[in-house]
């Protein structure tokens, strides 16, 4: 499958915007809205990471980076210089307390149109970031030509209820959710992940339904 690879669309190009502008406030809100519960669901993707290449879509501000086996090599990528500018800091400050870190490659990248070769990564790994990108069958797609047919793909992501009333609320709630921070809280990852060519091997309910740990492998 070649490389999908087509102009920046007006979707995308407000995406990164939001997440350049809301890029020094991001991990306050995080801490406000995480709690402690995110360091085990962290603990939690890093034990199905294999090695040794390691791709983290939508690395953020690196909340992450402390918490992969010093053996991998990772390559963070996010839509959002801001967002990366942040991420190299802690990276930069992780480098003086612990030398014992992994090999660490950042760069500016849209999942939509990844510029790696097919078949190049053991694992990729996603945390909350699928409620973001403009066109997430894509972005599935794209993460799947770049995995090993043997990887696995390994994602922390809110996702919309089943529950009748839930998912009128949350439909409701959407577009000022987007307006506001970028992210979308009526995705159904589940299903497409299942339309851009992956097979289910785990799914784990951690908050609810909303809140999912998935593992998946593309299918045969």
């Amino acid at each position: 499958m070649a490389k999908t690879n087509t102009g920046e669309n007006l979707a995308t190009r407000l995406t990164r915007r939001r997440y350049d502008r809301i890029a020094p406030l991001y991990d306050l809100m995080s801490r406000m809205g995480e709690g402690k519960r995110f360091d085990g669901w962290r603990q939690l993707l890093m034990q199905e990471v294999r090695g040794p290449r390691v791709l983290e879509v939508g690395i953020g501000t690196g909340n992450n980076l402390p918490y992969y086996p010093p053996e991998v090599k990772l390559t963070g990528i996010d839509l959002s210089e801001g967002m990366l500018s942040r991420a190299r800091r802690r990276l930069e400050a992780m480098k003086e307390e612990d030398a014992d870190l992994p090999a660490v490659d950042l760069r500016l990248m849209d999942v939509q149109a990844l510029d790696f070769p097919d078949d190049t990564f053991d694992t990729v790994l996603t945390a909350c970031v699928f409620c973001s990108v403009p066109d997430p069958l894509r972005g599935l797609q794209e993460i799947r030509r770049v995995l090993k047919p043997s990887g696995r793909l390994v994602m922390l992501e809110h996702v919309l209820t089943q529950n009748r009333f839930g998912r009128v609320l949350m439909n409701a709630c959407n577009p000022i959710v987007v307006r506001i921070v970028g992210a979308n809280i009526n995705r159904e990852t589940v299903n497409t992940l299942r339309r851009a060519g992956f097979q289910i091997v785990q799914e784990r309910n951690l908050w609810l339904d909303i809140m999912k740990f998935l593992v998946a492998s593309p299918a045969k």
